[in-house]
């Protein structure tokens, strides 16, 4: 790994970095511009009892020296402080809890739809204008039209009412099956649709003709210039597609009832549990942040001609 390497992965990593301080700095002083708060929602609460709440969670502080003690926190313990409705729990292993459903959910769409829409992306491109290609583009531009609560609604009312095959509820390994098909058909109707495009481009070049030429083996071709090279534009989708699903969720999560960090998130909403809505908005969008970090410089690896800059 040269110099410039380097450097571009340093800059990369500081922008990172600078990124996720701004969204936590806006969400931050966002939540507390939000009229009312946390304790306005309890019942028979005196103005004494109110004031005494937010001097146990510190809230009766100025508001820059909360911000400080609390970005001091993040970046010293990773520490979002407790959360004031679940009282006795800290938002992180709240977060934590539903980040282990979340993101075995998020890992298992985003295989499928990656596997999927690789695979139904080539066929289309080598039977270009054919039957096959058709239908697969119709059925693709469907799934990308649609979205995922409509989707998840439309499955959950064949599958689990309808035809009764799978668990409604997705406390089950079974009841999983559901929401993962519903995370994936969209990225997997973008990823076909990507990889049909790309793969196309790659076919009319001219060292595929030159390998034609040559008399290069169909399969050599295939897997191992045009697959290969078309693979470049589905890779800068795949990173920030996980973070999308992983956040994507948190609809899903409420229809098919997984306890997830859709459901925390959505709770905490509802219930004015400012940590926790903080919390998750912060950790969520570091992951997309992050995703898109790790994108970046798989872009090298992928292809050795792009030129970091």
């Amino acid at each position: 790994m040269n110099s410039k390497t380097l450097f571009y992965i340093l800059k990369r990593i500081l922008l990172a970095v600078f990124t996720v301080w701004v969204v936590i700095t806006i969400t931050f002083f966002v939540m507390h511009a939000v009229p009312g708060g946390p304790f306005v929602g309890e019942k028979a609460t005196t103005p004494a009892v109110q004031a005494a709440m937010e001097a146990k969670y510190g809230l009766d502080k100025p508001l820059h020296e909360q911000y400080f003690t609390y970005l001091g926190d993040i970046v010293t313990k990773f520490d979002f402080g407790p959360s004031l409705k679940q009282r006795g729990r800290m938002v992180i292993d709240i977060i934590s809890d539903g980040m282990k459903t979340s993101m075995a959910l998020g890992l298992i769409a985003a295989g499928v739809s990656t596997l999927f829409g690789v695979t139904l992306g080539a066929v289309a491109a080598l039977r270009r204008n054919k039957l096959i290609d058709r239908i697969i583009m119709v059925i693709t531009t469907a799934f990308v039209s649609m979205p995922s609560f409509i989707m998840g609604s439309l499955l959950l009312a064949l599958f689990a009412i309808q035809l009764r095959l799978l668990p409604a509820n997705g406390s089950t390994p079974a009841g999983l099956v559901l929401p993962i098909i519903t995370l994936a058909l969209y990225p997997m109707a973008y990823i076909t649709r990507l990889t049909r495009s790309s793969m196309l481009d790659v076919l009319g070049q001219d060292y595929i003709r030159t390998a034609k030429a040559k008399g290069v083996s169909g399969a050599r071709i295939i897997f191992g210039h045009a697959l290969k090279n078309s693979l470049i534009p589905v890779l800068t989708y795949i990173g920030p597609m996980l973070a999308y699903i992983v956040t994507g969720s948190l609809v899903v999560e409420q229809i098919f009832a997984v306890p997830g960090i859709g459901r925390a998130f959505v709770s905490s909403i509802t219930n004015r549990d400012y940590p926790m809505i903080m919390g998750t908005t912060i950790i969520l969008s570091a992951l997309i942040v992050i995703m898109n970090l790790v994108t970046d410089i798989l872009y090298k690896v992928v292809d050795p001609r792009i030129t970091l800059e």
